[in-house]
């Protein structure tokens, strides 16, 4: 009877529990309201089903590439209203990927509310059972400052803001009807630039955008005063102004076109999963047509495996250079000949794989399966690998501070989209300096992130007898126990940061006479207070708070528990935010290479350490 009195408490605890992991899944959001005045739906309801179906629409929409969406679904009183939008900044498949979290996050944060709204950086994603659209709407909203020291001249610094924003509201709000949004940057103070950034739903006419927008700068006296950087949001527009470049300048011109009218979704919901498996077919259909090439083709795009085309080799296979009979130049991976997979399996596996998109992601182009050859084939990158450069003592030179910190940035997003935006969850397990390559404007692409799993499909996750990676870029509980997980890349995120920041590989750094692995010497100089002190000495440009934020980031991804490992939601968030309060790092991981692999597996290690959890991160 004891048993059966206790089973409901349990069974009450194991919902929550597993409430919470949903909900922990996503990244946070800068701020989000549950509405009740439109009154609640209830679970299964026709309201619910047309709310999942036209939010699921919205997030996959591929048509549109001007980052705002306005859709409606159903009919009278289960009728519902969204609108997605994204930063002008913001490219497509990241719009896309921001509006799929705050589909999944924003539904679980209100279960039952008919509206709803939350905000991230990059995206807002409203929703109600009332008309929405092309209505200039003030609230709910929110204001967020920087929590850096204040500045130094309030009031010159606020005559050129107040300038600066005058001139891009009346830029958004009279320019381009398809993306009502504006950035630039003006010099303040000391010759410190202010960025700033305003943004209007694209349905609003102009009189109404510029009334939003004007509305909302009373409130910088009383959120933001004396601040670095502020922000008011609100449903119809925001704004913000930063003393560092916080958006992309290279994607703030914005191509014209009429501004889009609210669409009606033409779904019926029976016939939605039909649909989406005939989308899904066709694109695999399309996928074998254009991905499988043929190996004569291969073999003239790459003179016969010539070795003056050889780019380099690993221990997946070797990669040459070639050219497409179109003239496109291409990296051609051979690879060897241990995979476990059948054919078909590899085939299968090549086809999801191509089908991860992500600026920070080497794109791959096509495969071949003949004559027991297995062949990858993906987009050439100019300007070869990280590890060209950054360990050359003439070289690195190129990479300034804020190249590093571009480099640094893009590769925490390219691996928050393996860890958790793509279809497919992949841990890289060999993120290092020779697998970051660099395109012509020296953007970070993570490279060979499918061959953990085109080589061991079901070892993804969990426990493997099988270590597969770079001694010092890895974890220490992957190499002594094969136990791995998202923070065993983030341990690997870690090191290769402080490369990016010293210019040193990470087993060994020149201290005088002496030569001590990167990790250590990290730390040591962090608690004598002189982290800056192994900062590569060519760069010369850096704002040293962003620097040692840097550090710091680094220091906390490398910490022995792996608990206390931030997540790269978390990573990226304090990459691109000073509103996030750094919690303290503990003592790193030791540093690992293949000579001490033996001694240390010899003795005891604290399973508790290897426990899976999240740190949480405060946000203004």
């Amino acid at each position: 009877m004891a048993t059966i009195s206790r089973m409901p408490i349990f069974l009450f605890i194991f919902v929550i529990l597993i409430f919470m992991s949903q909900s922990n899944a996503q990244p946070s959001f800068l701020f989000h309201f549950c509405i009740d005045s439109n009154g609640n739906y209830t679970a299964n309801s026709t309201y619910q089903n047309n709310l999942n179906t036209l939010l699921s629409n919205l997030s996959s929409n591929t048509q549109i590439d001007y980052g705002f969406y306005n859709f409606s679904y159903g009919q009278d009183s289960d009728k519902v209203n969204a609108i997605g939008l994204c930063r002008g900044d913001v490219k497509p498949v990241d719009c896309r990927s921001c509006l799929n979290d705050s589909r999944v996050l924003l539904t679980q944060l209100c279960p039952n509310q008919k509206e709803a709204i939350g905000w991230y950086d990059h995206c807002m994603l409203r929703y109600s059972n009332r008309s929405i659209f092309n209505r200039m709407e003030t609230s709910p909203g929110f204001t967020m400052h920087n929590r850096e020291n204040n500045v130094t001249n309030v009031e010159q610094f606020n005559e050129v803001l107040r300038k600066l924003l005058d001139s891009l509201i009346s830029s958004a709000s009279s320019g381009n009807s398809q993306r009502k949004f504006a950035a630039a940057n003006a010099t303040g103070p000391g010759f410190q630039t202010i960025y700033g950034l305003v943004q209007c739903t694209p349905d609003l006419s102009e009189l109404d955008c510029n009334s939003c927008l004007v509305g909302a700068m009373p409130q910088i006296p009383i959120c933001c005063d004396s601040k670095k950087g502020g922000r008011v949001i609100r449903p119809s527009c925001n704004f913000r102004y930063e003393v560092y470049r916080f958006y992309d300048p290279n994607n703030v011109a914005m191509p014209q076109a009429p501004a889009p009218a609210p669409t009606v979704v033409a779904l019926h919901p029976s016939s939605t999963d039909s649909l989406s498996a005939k989308a899904e077919n066709g694109v695999e259909i399309r996928s074998n047509e254009t991905l499988q090439l043929d190996f004569t083709a291969i073999m003239a795009a790459t003179n016969n495996f010539s070795d003056a085309n050889k780019l380099g080799q690993g221990g997946f296979g070797s990669v040459y250079k070639g050219r497409l009979s179109n003239g496109q130049e291409v990296a051609v991976k051979r690879l060897s000949g241990n995979s476990m997979q059948g054919d078909m399996e590899f085939k299968n596996e090549v086809l999801l794989v191509a089908k991860l998109q992500h600026r920070n992601l080497v794109k791959l182009l096509g495969f071949c399966l003949e004559r027991k050859e297995r062949i990858l084939v993906y987009e050439f990158v100019p300007n070869k690998s990280l590890d060209f450069l950054i360990f050359d003592q003439t070289k690195r030179a190129q990479l300034n501070w804020e190249r590093r910190y571009k480099i640094i940035g893009g590769i925490a997003r390219g691996l928050l989209y393996l860890h958790e935006d793509s279809r497919l969850r992949i841990i890289h397990r060999d993120l290092k300096a020779s697998n970051i390559l660099l395109d012509a404007e020296m953007n970070p692409k993570i490279s060979d992130f499918g061959m953990a799993r085109l080589f061991e499909i079901d070892q993804t996750q969990g426990n493997t007898s099988r270590i597969v990676g770079t001694y010092g870029y890895m974890a220490p509980e992957y190499v002594i126990h094969g136990q791995f997980s998202a923070k065993s890349d983030v341990f690997s995120f870690g090191v290769l940061v402080l490369e990016i920041l010293s210019g040193q590989k990470i087993c060994g750094v020149r201290q005088g006479d002496n030569i001590e692995d990167l990790l250590t010497c990290a730390w040591r100089k962090w608690r004598e207070g002189a982290a800056t002190s192994i900062v590569d000495p060519t760069i010369t440009d850096g704002s040293r708070n962003e620097i040692m934020r840097c550090i710091h980031i680094a220091l906390l991804c490398v910490q022995e528990n792996v608990s206390d490992r931030p997540n790269m939601a978390s990573v990226v968030l304090m990459l691109n935010s000073y509103s996030v309060t750094l919690p303290l790092p503990s003592q790193p991981a030791f540093f690992i290479d293949s000579r001490s692999l033996s001694v240390i597996q010899s003795e005891e290690y604290d399973q508790e350490e290897t426990r899976s959890g999240e740190s949480n991160f405060q946000s203004a």
